[in-house]
């Protein structure tokens, strides 16, 4: 992949950066959609969580997305929990010619279906690419997938973070932790004290 590549997907990871905080219960996603070098446009996840990135990115691209590129910061769902339209099927549809993803989903409307989708529709599809970068954008959402509960990290301000935990010491921080989970939480913030310390003793700090 080329520096044009890292450069538009960048651009994705930005886009998805300053949403941070507001897509609970899914993750931030950017998407560019590119075509002989020119962003034809450009979106990341909304407020709540829905509409996808690309749901936004490909109708403001119009005719001109056929045969572009999209960078994606996450695998676009091969299928939607809501039975609407799949983000892949969005994008085999405005006959996008590549779709270049920074990170796999291994959630059960990703899990490497949303790939197989673009490539059996015969799309040029690469990823990994600045898949450390992007990694930050989906861990709160792929914790709460792997354990039931948001992660939780130390922070001053909580910028970025959907909500402060706020529990006590105290309190039973795992069923705290995992009823926030099923209300949709994916990434908390607490400042450094004795919760923090609570939270570390248990193994349920993120570091």
């Amino acid at each position: 992949m080329s520096a044009d590549d890292a450069r538009f997907m960048g651009r994705a990871v930005e886009l998805a950066l300053g949403r941070m905080g507001e897509t609970w219960p899914n993750p931030a996603v950017g998407c560019v959609i590119v075509k002989d070098g020119q962003v034809l446009s450009e979106a990341a996840t909304a407020a709540g969580g829905r509409p996808h990135a690309e749901e936004q990115a490909v109708p403001a691209a119009g005719d001109a997305a056929r045969g572009a590129t999209a960078y994606v910061t996450l695998e676009p769902c091969g299928a939607r929990s809501s039975g609407r339209s799949s983000c892949a099927q969005f994008l085999v549809e405005a006959g996008i010619a590549r779709v270049v993803v920074a990170a796999l989903d291994p959630s059960p409307f990703a899990s490497g279906r949303g790939t197989e989708r673009l490539r059996q529709a015969g799309l040029e599809v690469e990823t990994g690419l600045l898949e450390d970068e992007a990694h930050v954008l989906s861990e709160g959402f792929l914790h709460r997938l792997e354990t039931g509960r948001p992660m939780v990290r130390i922070s001053e301000e909580g910028t970025g973070f959907d909500a402060r935990f706020a529990a006590s010491p105290r309190a039973d921080l795992v069923t705290e932790l995992k009823r926030l989970g099923e209300a949709g939480y994916t990434r908390l913030w607490t400042g450094p004290g004795e919760l923090a310390d609570a939270l570390a003793e248990q193994g349920l700090l993120t570091t």
